[in-house]
């Protein structure tokens, strides 16, 4: 294998779009080299077995070469005994918006091997309605942590000390969680216990559920720096129908 080839890596389809006449400019998620755009050549043609397999939410082996920020592919295969999953309803929209936190927040080529197995299972457990939302929720709170942006929400950022579960607390952002007084309120101030629950993923209880999406969106929308999120329309759009 030369330096510039990889060699059947798992990987995953984040984003497809038309590239000239007959090809897909593709942004892949792999387990061992990150975020990066590849070129499929011919991959539009009627007859390529490219046009079907190159999709999102199918697990992939993958072969490309190149070492600059797009390379071409080369092989693409699906993964013996791994049958896509046909994500329906919220569970497809959460798969497009963890597809475009990745997007969005990843430099490319800057490898991710916990975070990419962590993707692999919030697909499978997008599939199933009654975990769409835990699994959202701890992808979340791992992308996060992944990028340098450690979120620690079991001590008091003033003296280190755990948390006391009765006790309110503010979520100041790349701080942590202070103490405040009884009867404070304000949109990033929670109990002790729900923090806690948050920070051991203790995802059984949905009031720890909603203060998590409350807590996330508004870390991860600063770390956004301004640009907006389409999927989370969409996702937002379908939760309320639901509701």
């Amino acid at each position: 294998m030369s330096a510039n080839r990889v060699e059947l890596e798992p990987a995953w389809v984040l984003h497809t779009r038309q590239y000239r006449e007959t090809s897909l400019l593709i942004e892949v998620f792999s387990a061992n080299h990150g975020r990066l755009g590849l070129i499929a050549r011919g991959a539009r043609r009627p007859k390529s077995p490219l046009k079907a397999l190159l999709q999102p939410f199918e697990p992939l082996a993958m072969s490309w070469s190149g070492r600059g920020d797009l390379g071409t592919l080369q092989q693409a295969e699906a993964v013996p005994g791994r049958p896509p999953l046909a994500l329906q309803g919220l569970g497809l929209a959460g798969g497009f918006y963890a597809n475009e936190l990745l997007i969005k927040l990843l430099e490319r080529r800057d490898p991710h091997p916990v975070l990419f197995g962590s993707y692999s299972q919030l697909i499978e457990q997008l599939a199933d309605p009654a975990t769409v939302e835990p699994g959202l929720r701890q992808f979340e709170l791992l992308l996060l942590r992944e990028l340098g942006f450690g979120i620690n929400l079991s001590v008091d950022a003033f003296d280190l000390q755990p948390l006391s579960d009765e006790s309110l607390y503010e979520y100041r952002l790349e701080q942590g969680v202070v103490p405040v007084h009884d009867g404070v309120e304000g949109a990033m101030v929670f109990k002790g216990s729900t923090l806690r629950a948050i920070e051991a993923s203790d995802w059984s209880s949905p009031d720890t559920l909603r203060a998590a999406k409350k807590l996330l969106r508004y870390t991860i929308d600063h770390y956004l720096d301004g640009r907006e999120l389409k999927t989370r329309k969409v996702y937002a759009a379908m939760s309320a129908q639901l509701r």
